[in-house]
């Protein structure tokens, strides 16, 4: 009977020692505080209570949310910024061993590395040149925690939040910007038209009935539009000619010499 029993206590020893590692988890045994060999893993393994102490690991790419950090850019602009980083774990016995918890401890270096950089470059910068400044943070947390045995495989900013005052002032120079760009492109357009009528105008004076023919067109857009009004053009020349006829004859009565009579009489 004593025999049974203990068949039945060493068959349920075993039995609870069996555990299942899913495909994405890796185990750490420590045996009676040591570590046992690699870690165990995908698959059936035999954890025995009571001397095994076991650590999972998931190798799956995990999202860390880093806090709000207030920070201070090189031209002394006041911001705060979020960002997270995603990581995964690539040696879980280094991630286990060498550091308390790599989880914890990437998120503090995370913190200190943000605003380190951050603190290095203008705003300009932070809002237009994003993906530069990601691959700076990832580069370097991922040499920093390369001995933990965890894999930094990109670093996102998620959103800089600016003060109040500063977003007026950035919407003003928005603003300026573009009427600055509106009055230069009127400013070109002005001048291309000058170019253009310039160039009319010099074959006009080469070719008088050109500027006939555009009265009569000038005649056929005002006619489609179905208005009372009549225009008729008088050309330039001709008002040129009677008022050169008009000058000549005022300067002959002016020389021609006073009537006899009316000399006489004086």
């Amino acid at each position: 009977m004593a025999i049974f029993v203990a068949v039945i206590i060493v068959v349920l020893f075993l039995l609870s020692a069996i555990k299942v590692v899913p495909e994405y988890d890796r185990v750490v045994i420590f045996r009676l505080g040591r570590l046992l060999g690699r870690p165990k893993g995908p698959g059936l393994i035999l954890v025995f209570p009571v001397i095994d102490r076991v650590q999972r690991v998931t190798l799956r790419e995990s999202a860390l949310d880093v806090p709000p950090q207030d920070i201070i850019t090189r031209d002394n602009v006041t911001a705060t910024v979020v960002a997270v980083v995603y990581h995964r774990v690539i040696d879980p016995e280094k991630a286990i061993v060498e550091v308390q918890n790599y989880r914890f401890a990437a998120s503090q270096f995370a913190q200190t590395t943000l605003r380190s950089v951050l603190g290095e470059v203008e705003l300009d910068d932070l809002l237009s040149s994003r993906d530069l400044i990601n691959n700076r943070l990832q580069v370097i947390l991922d040499q920093h925690t390369d001995p933990w045995g965890v894999k930094v495989t990109k670093v996102e900013i998620k959103s800089v939040d600016l003060p109040e005052s500063m977003r007026r002032a950035m919407a003003r120079q928005a603003e300026a910007e573009r009427e600055k760009r509106a009055k230069i492109i009127h400013a070109e357009g002005e001048y291309a038209a000058s170019e253009r009528l310039a160039e009319a105008s010099a074959i006009m004076a080469r070719e008088p009935i050109a500027l006939q023919l555009r009265y009569l067109q000038t005649l056929t857009e005002i006619g489609v539009e179905k208005n009372t009004t009549i225009v008729f053009p008088l050309p330039l020349d001709m008002i040129e000619a009677l008022t050169y006829a008009k000058k000549i004859k005022a300067a002959a009565a002016a020389a021609a010499p006073p009537p006899a009579g009316a000399a006489g009489g004086d």
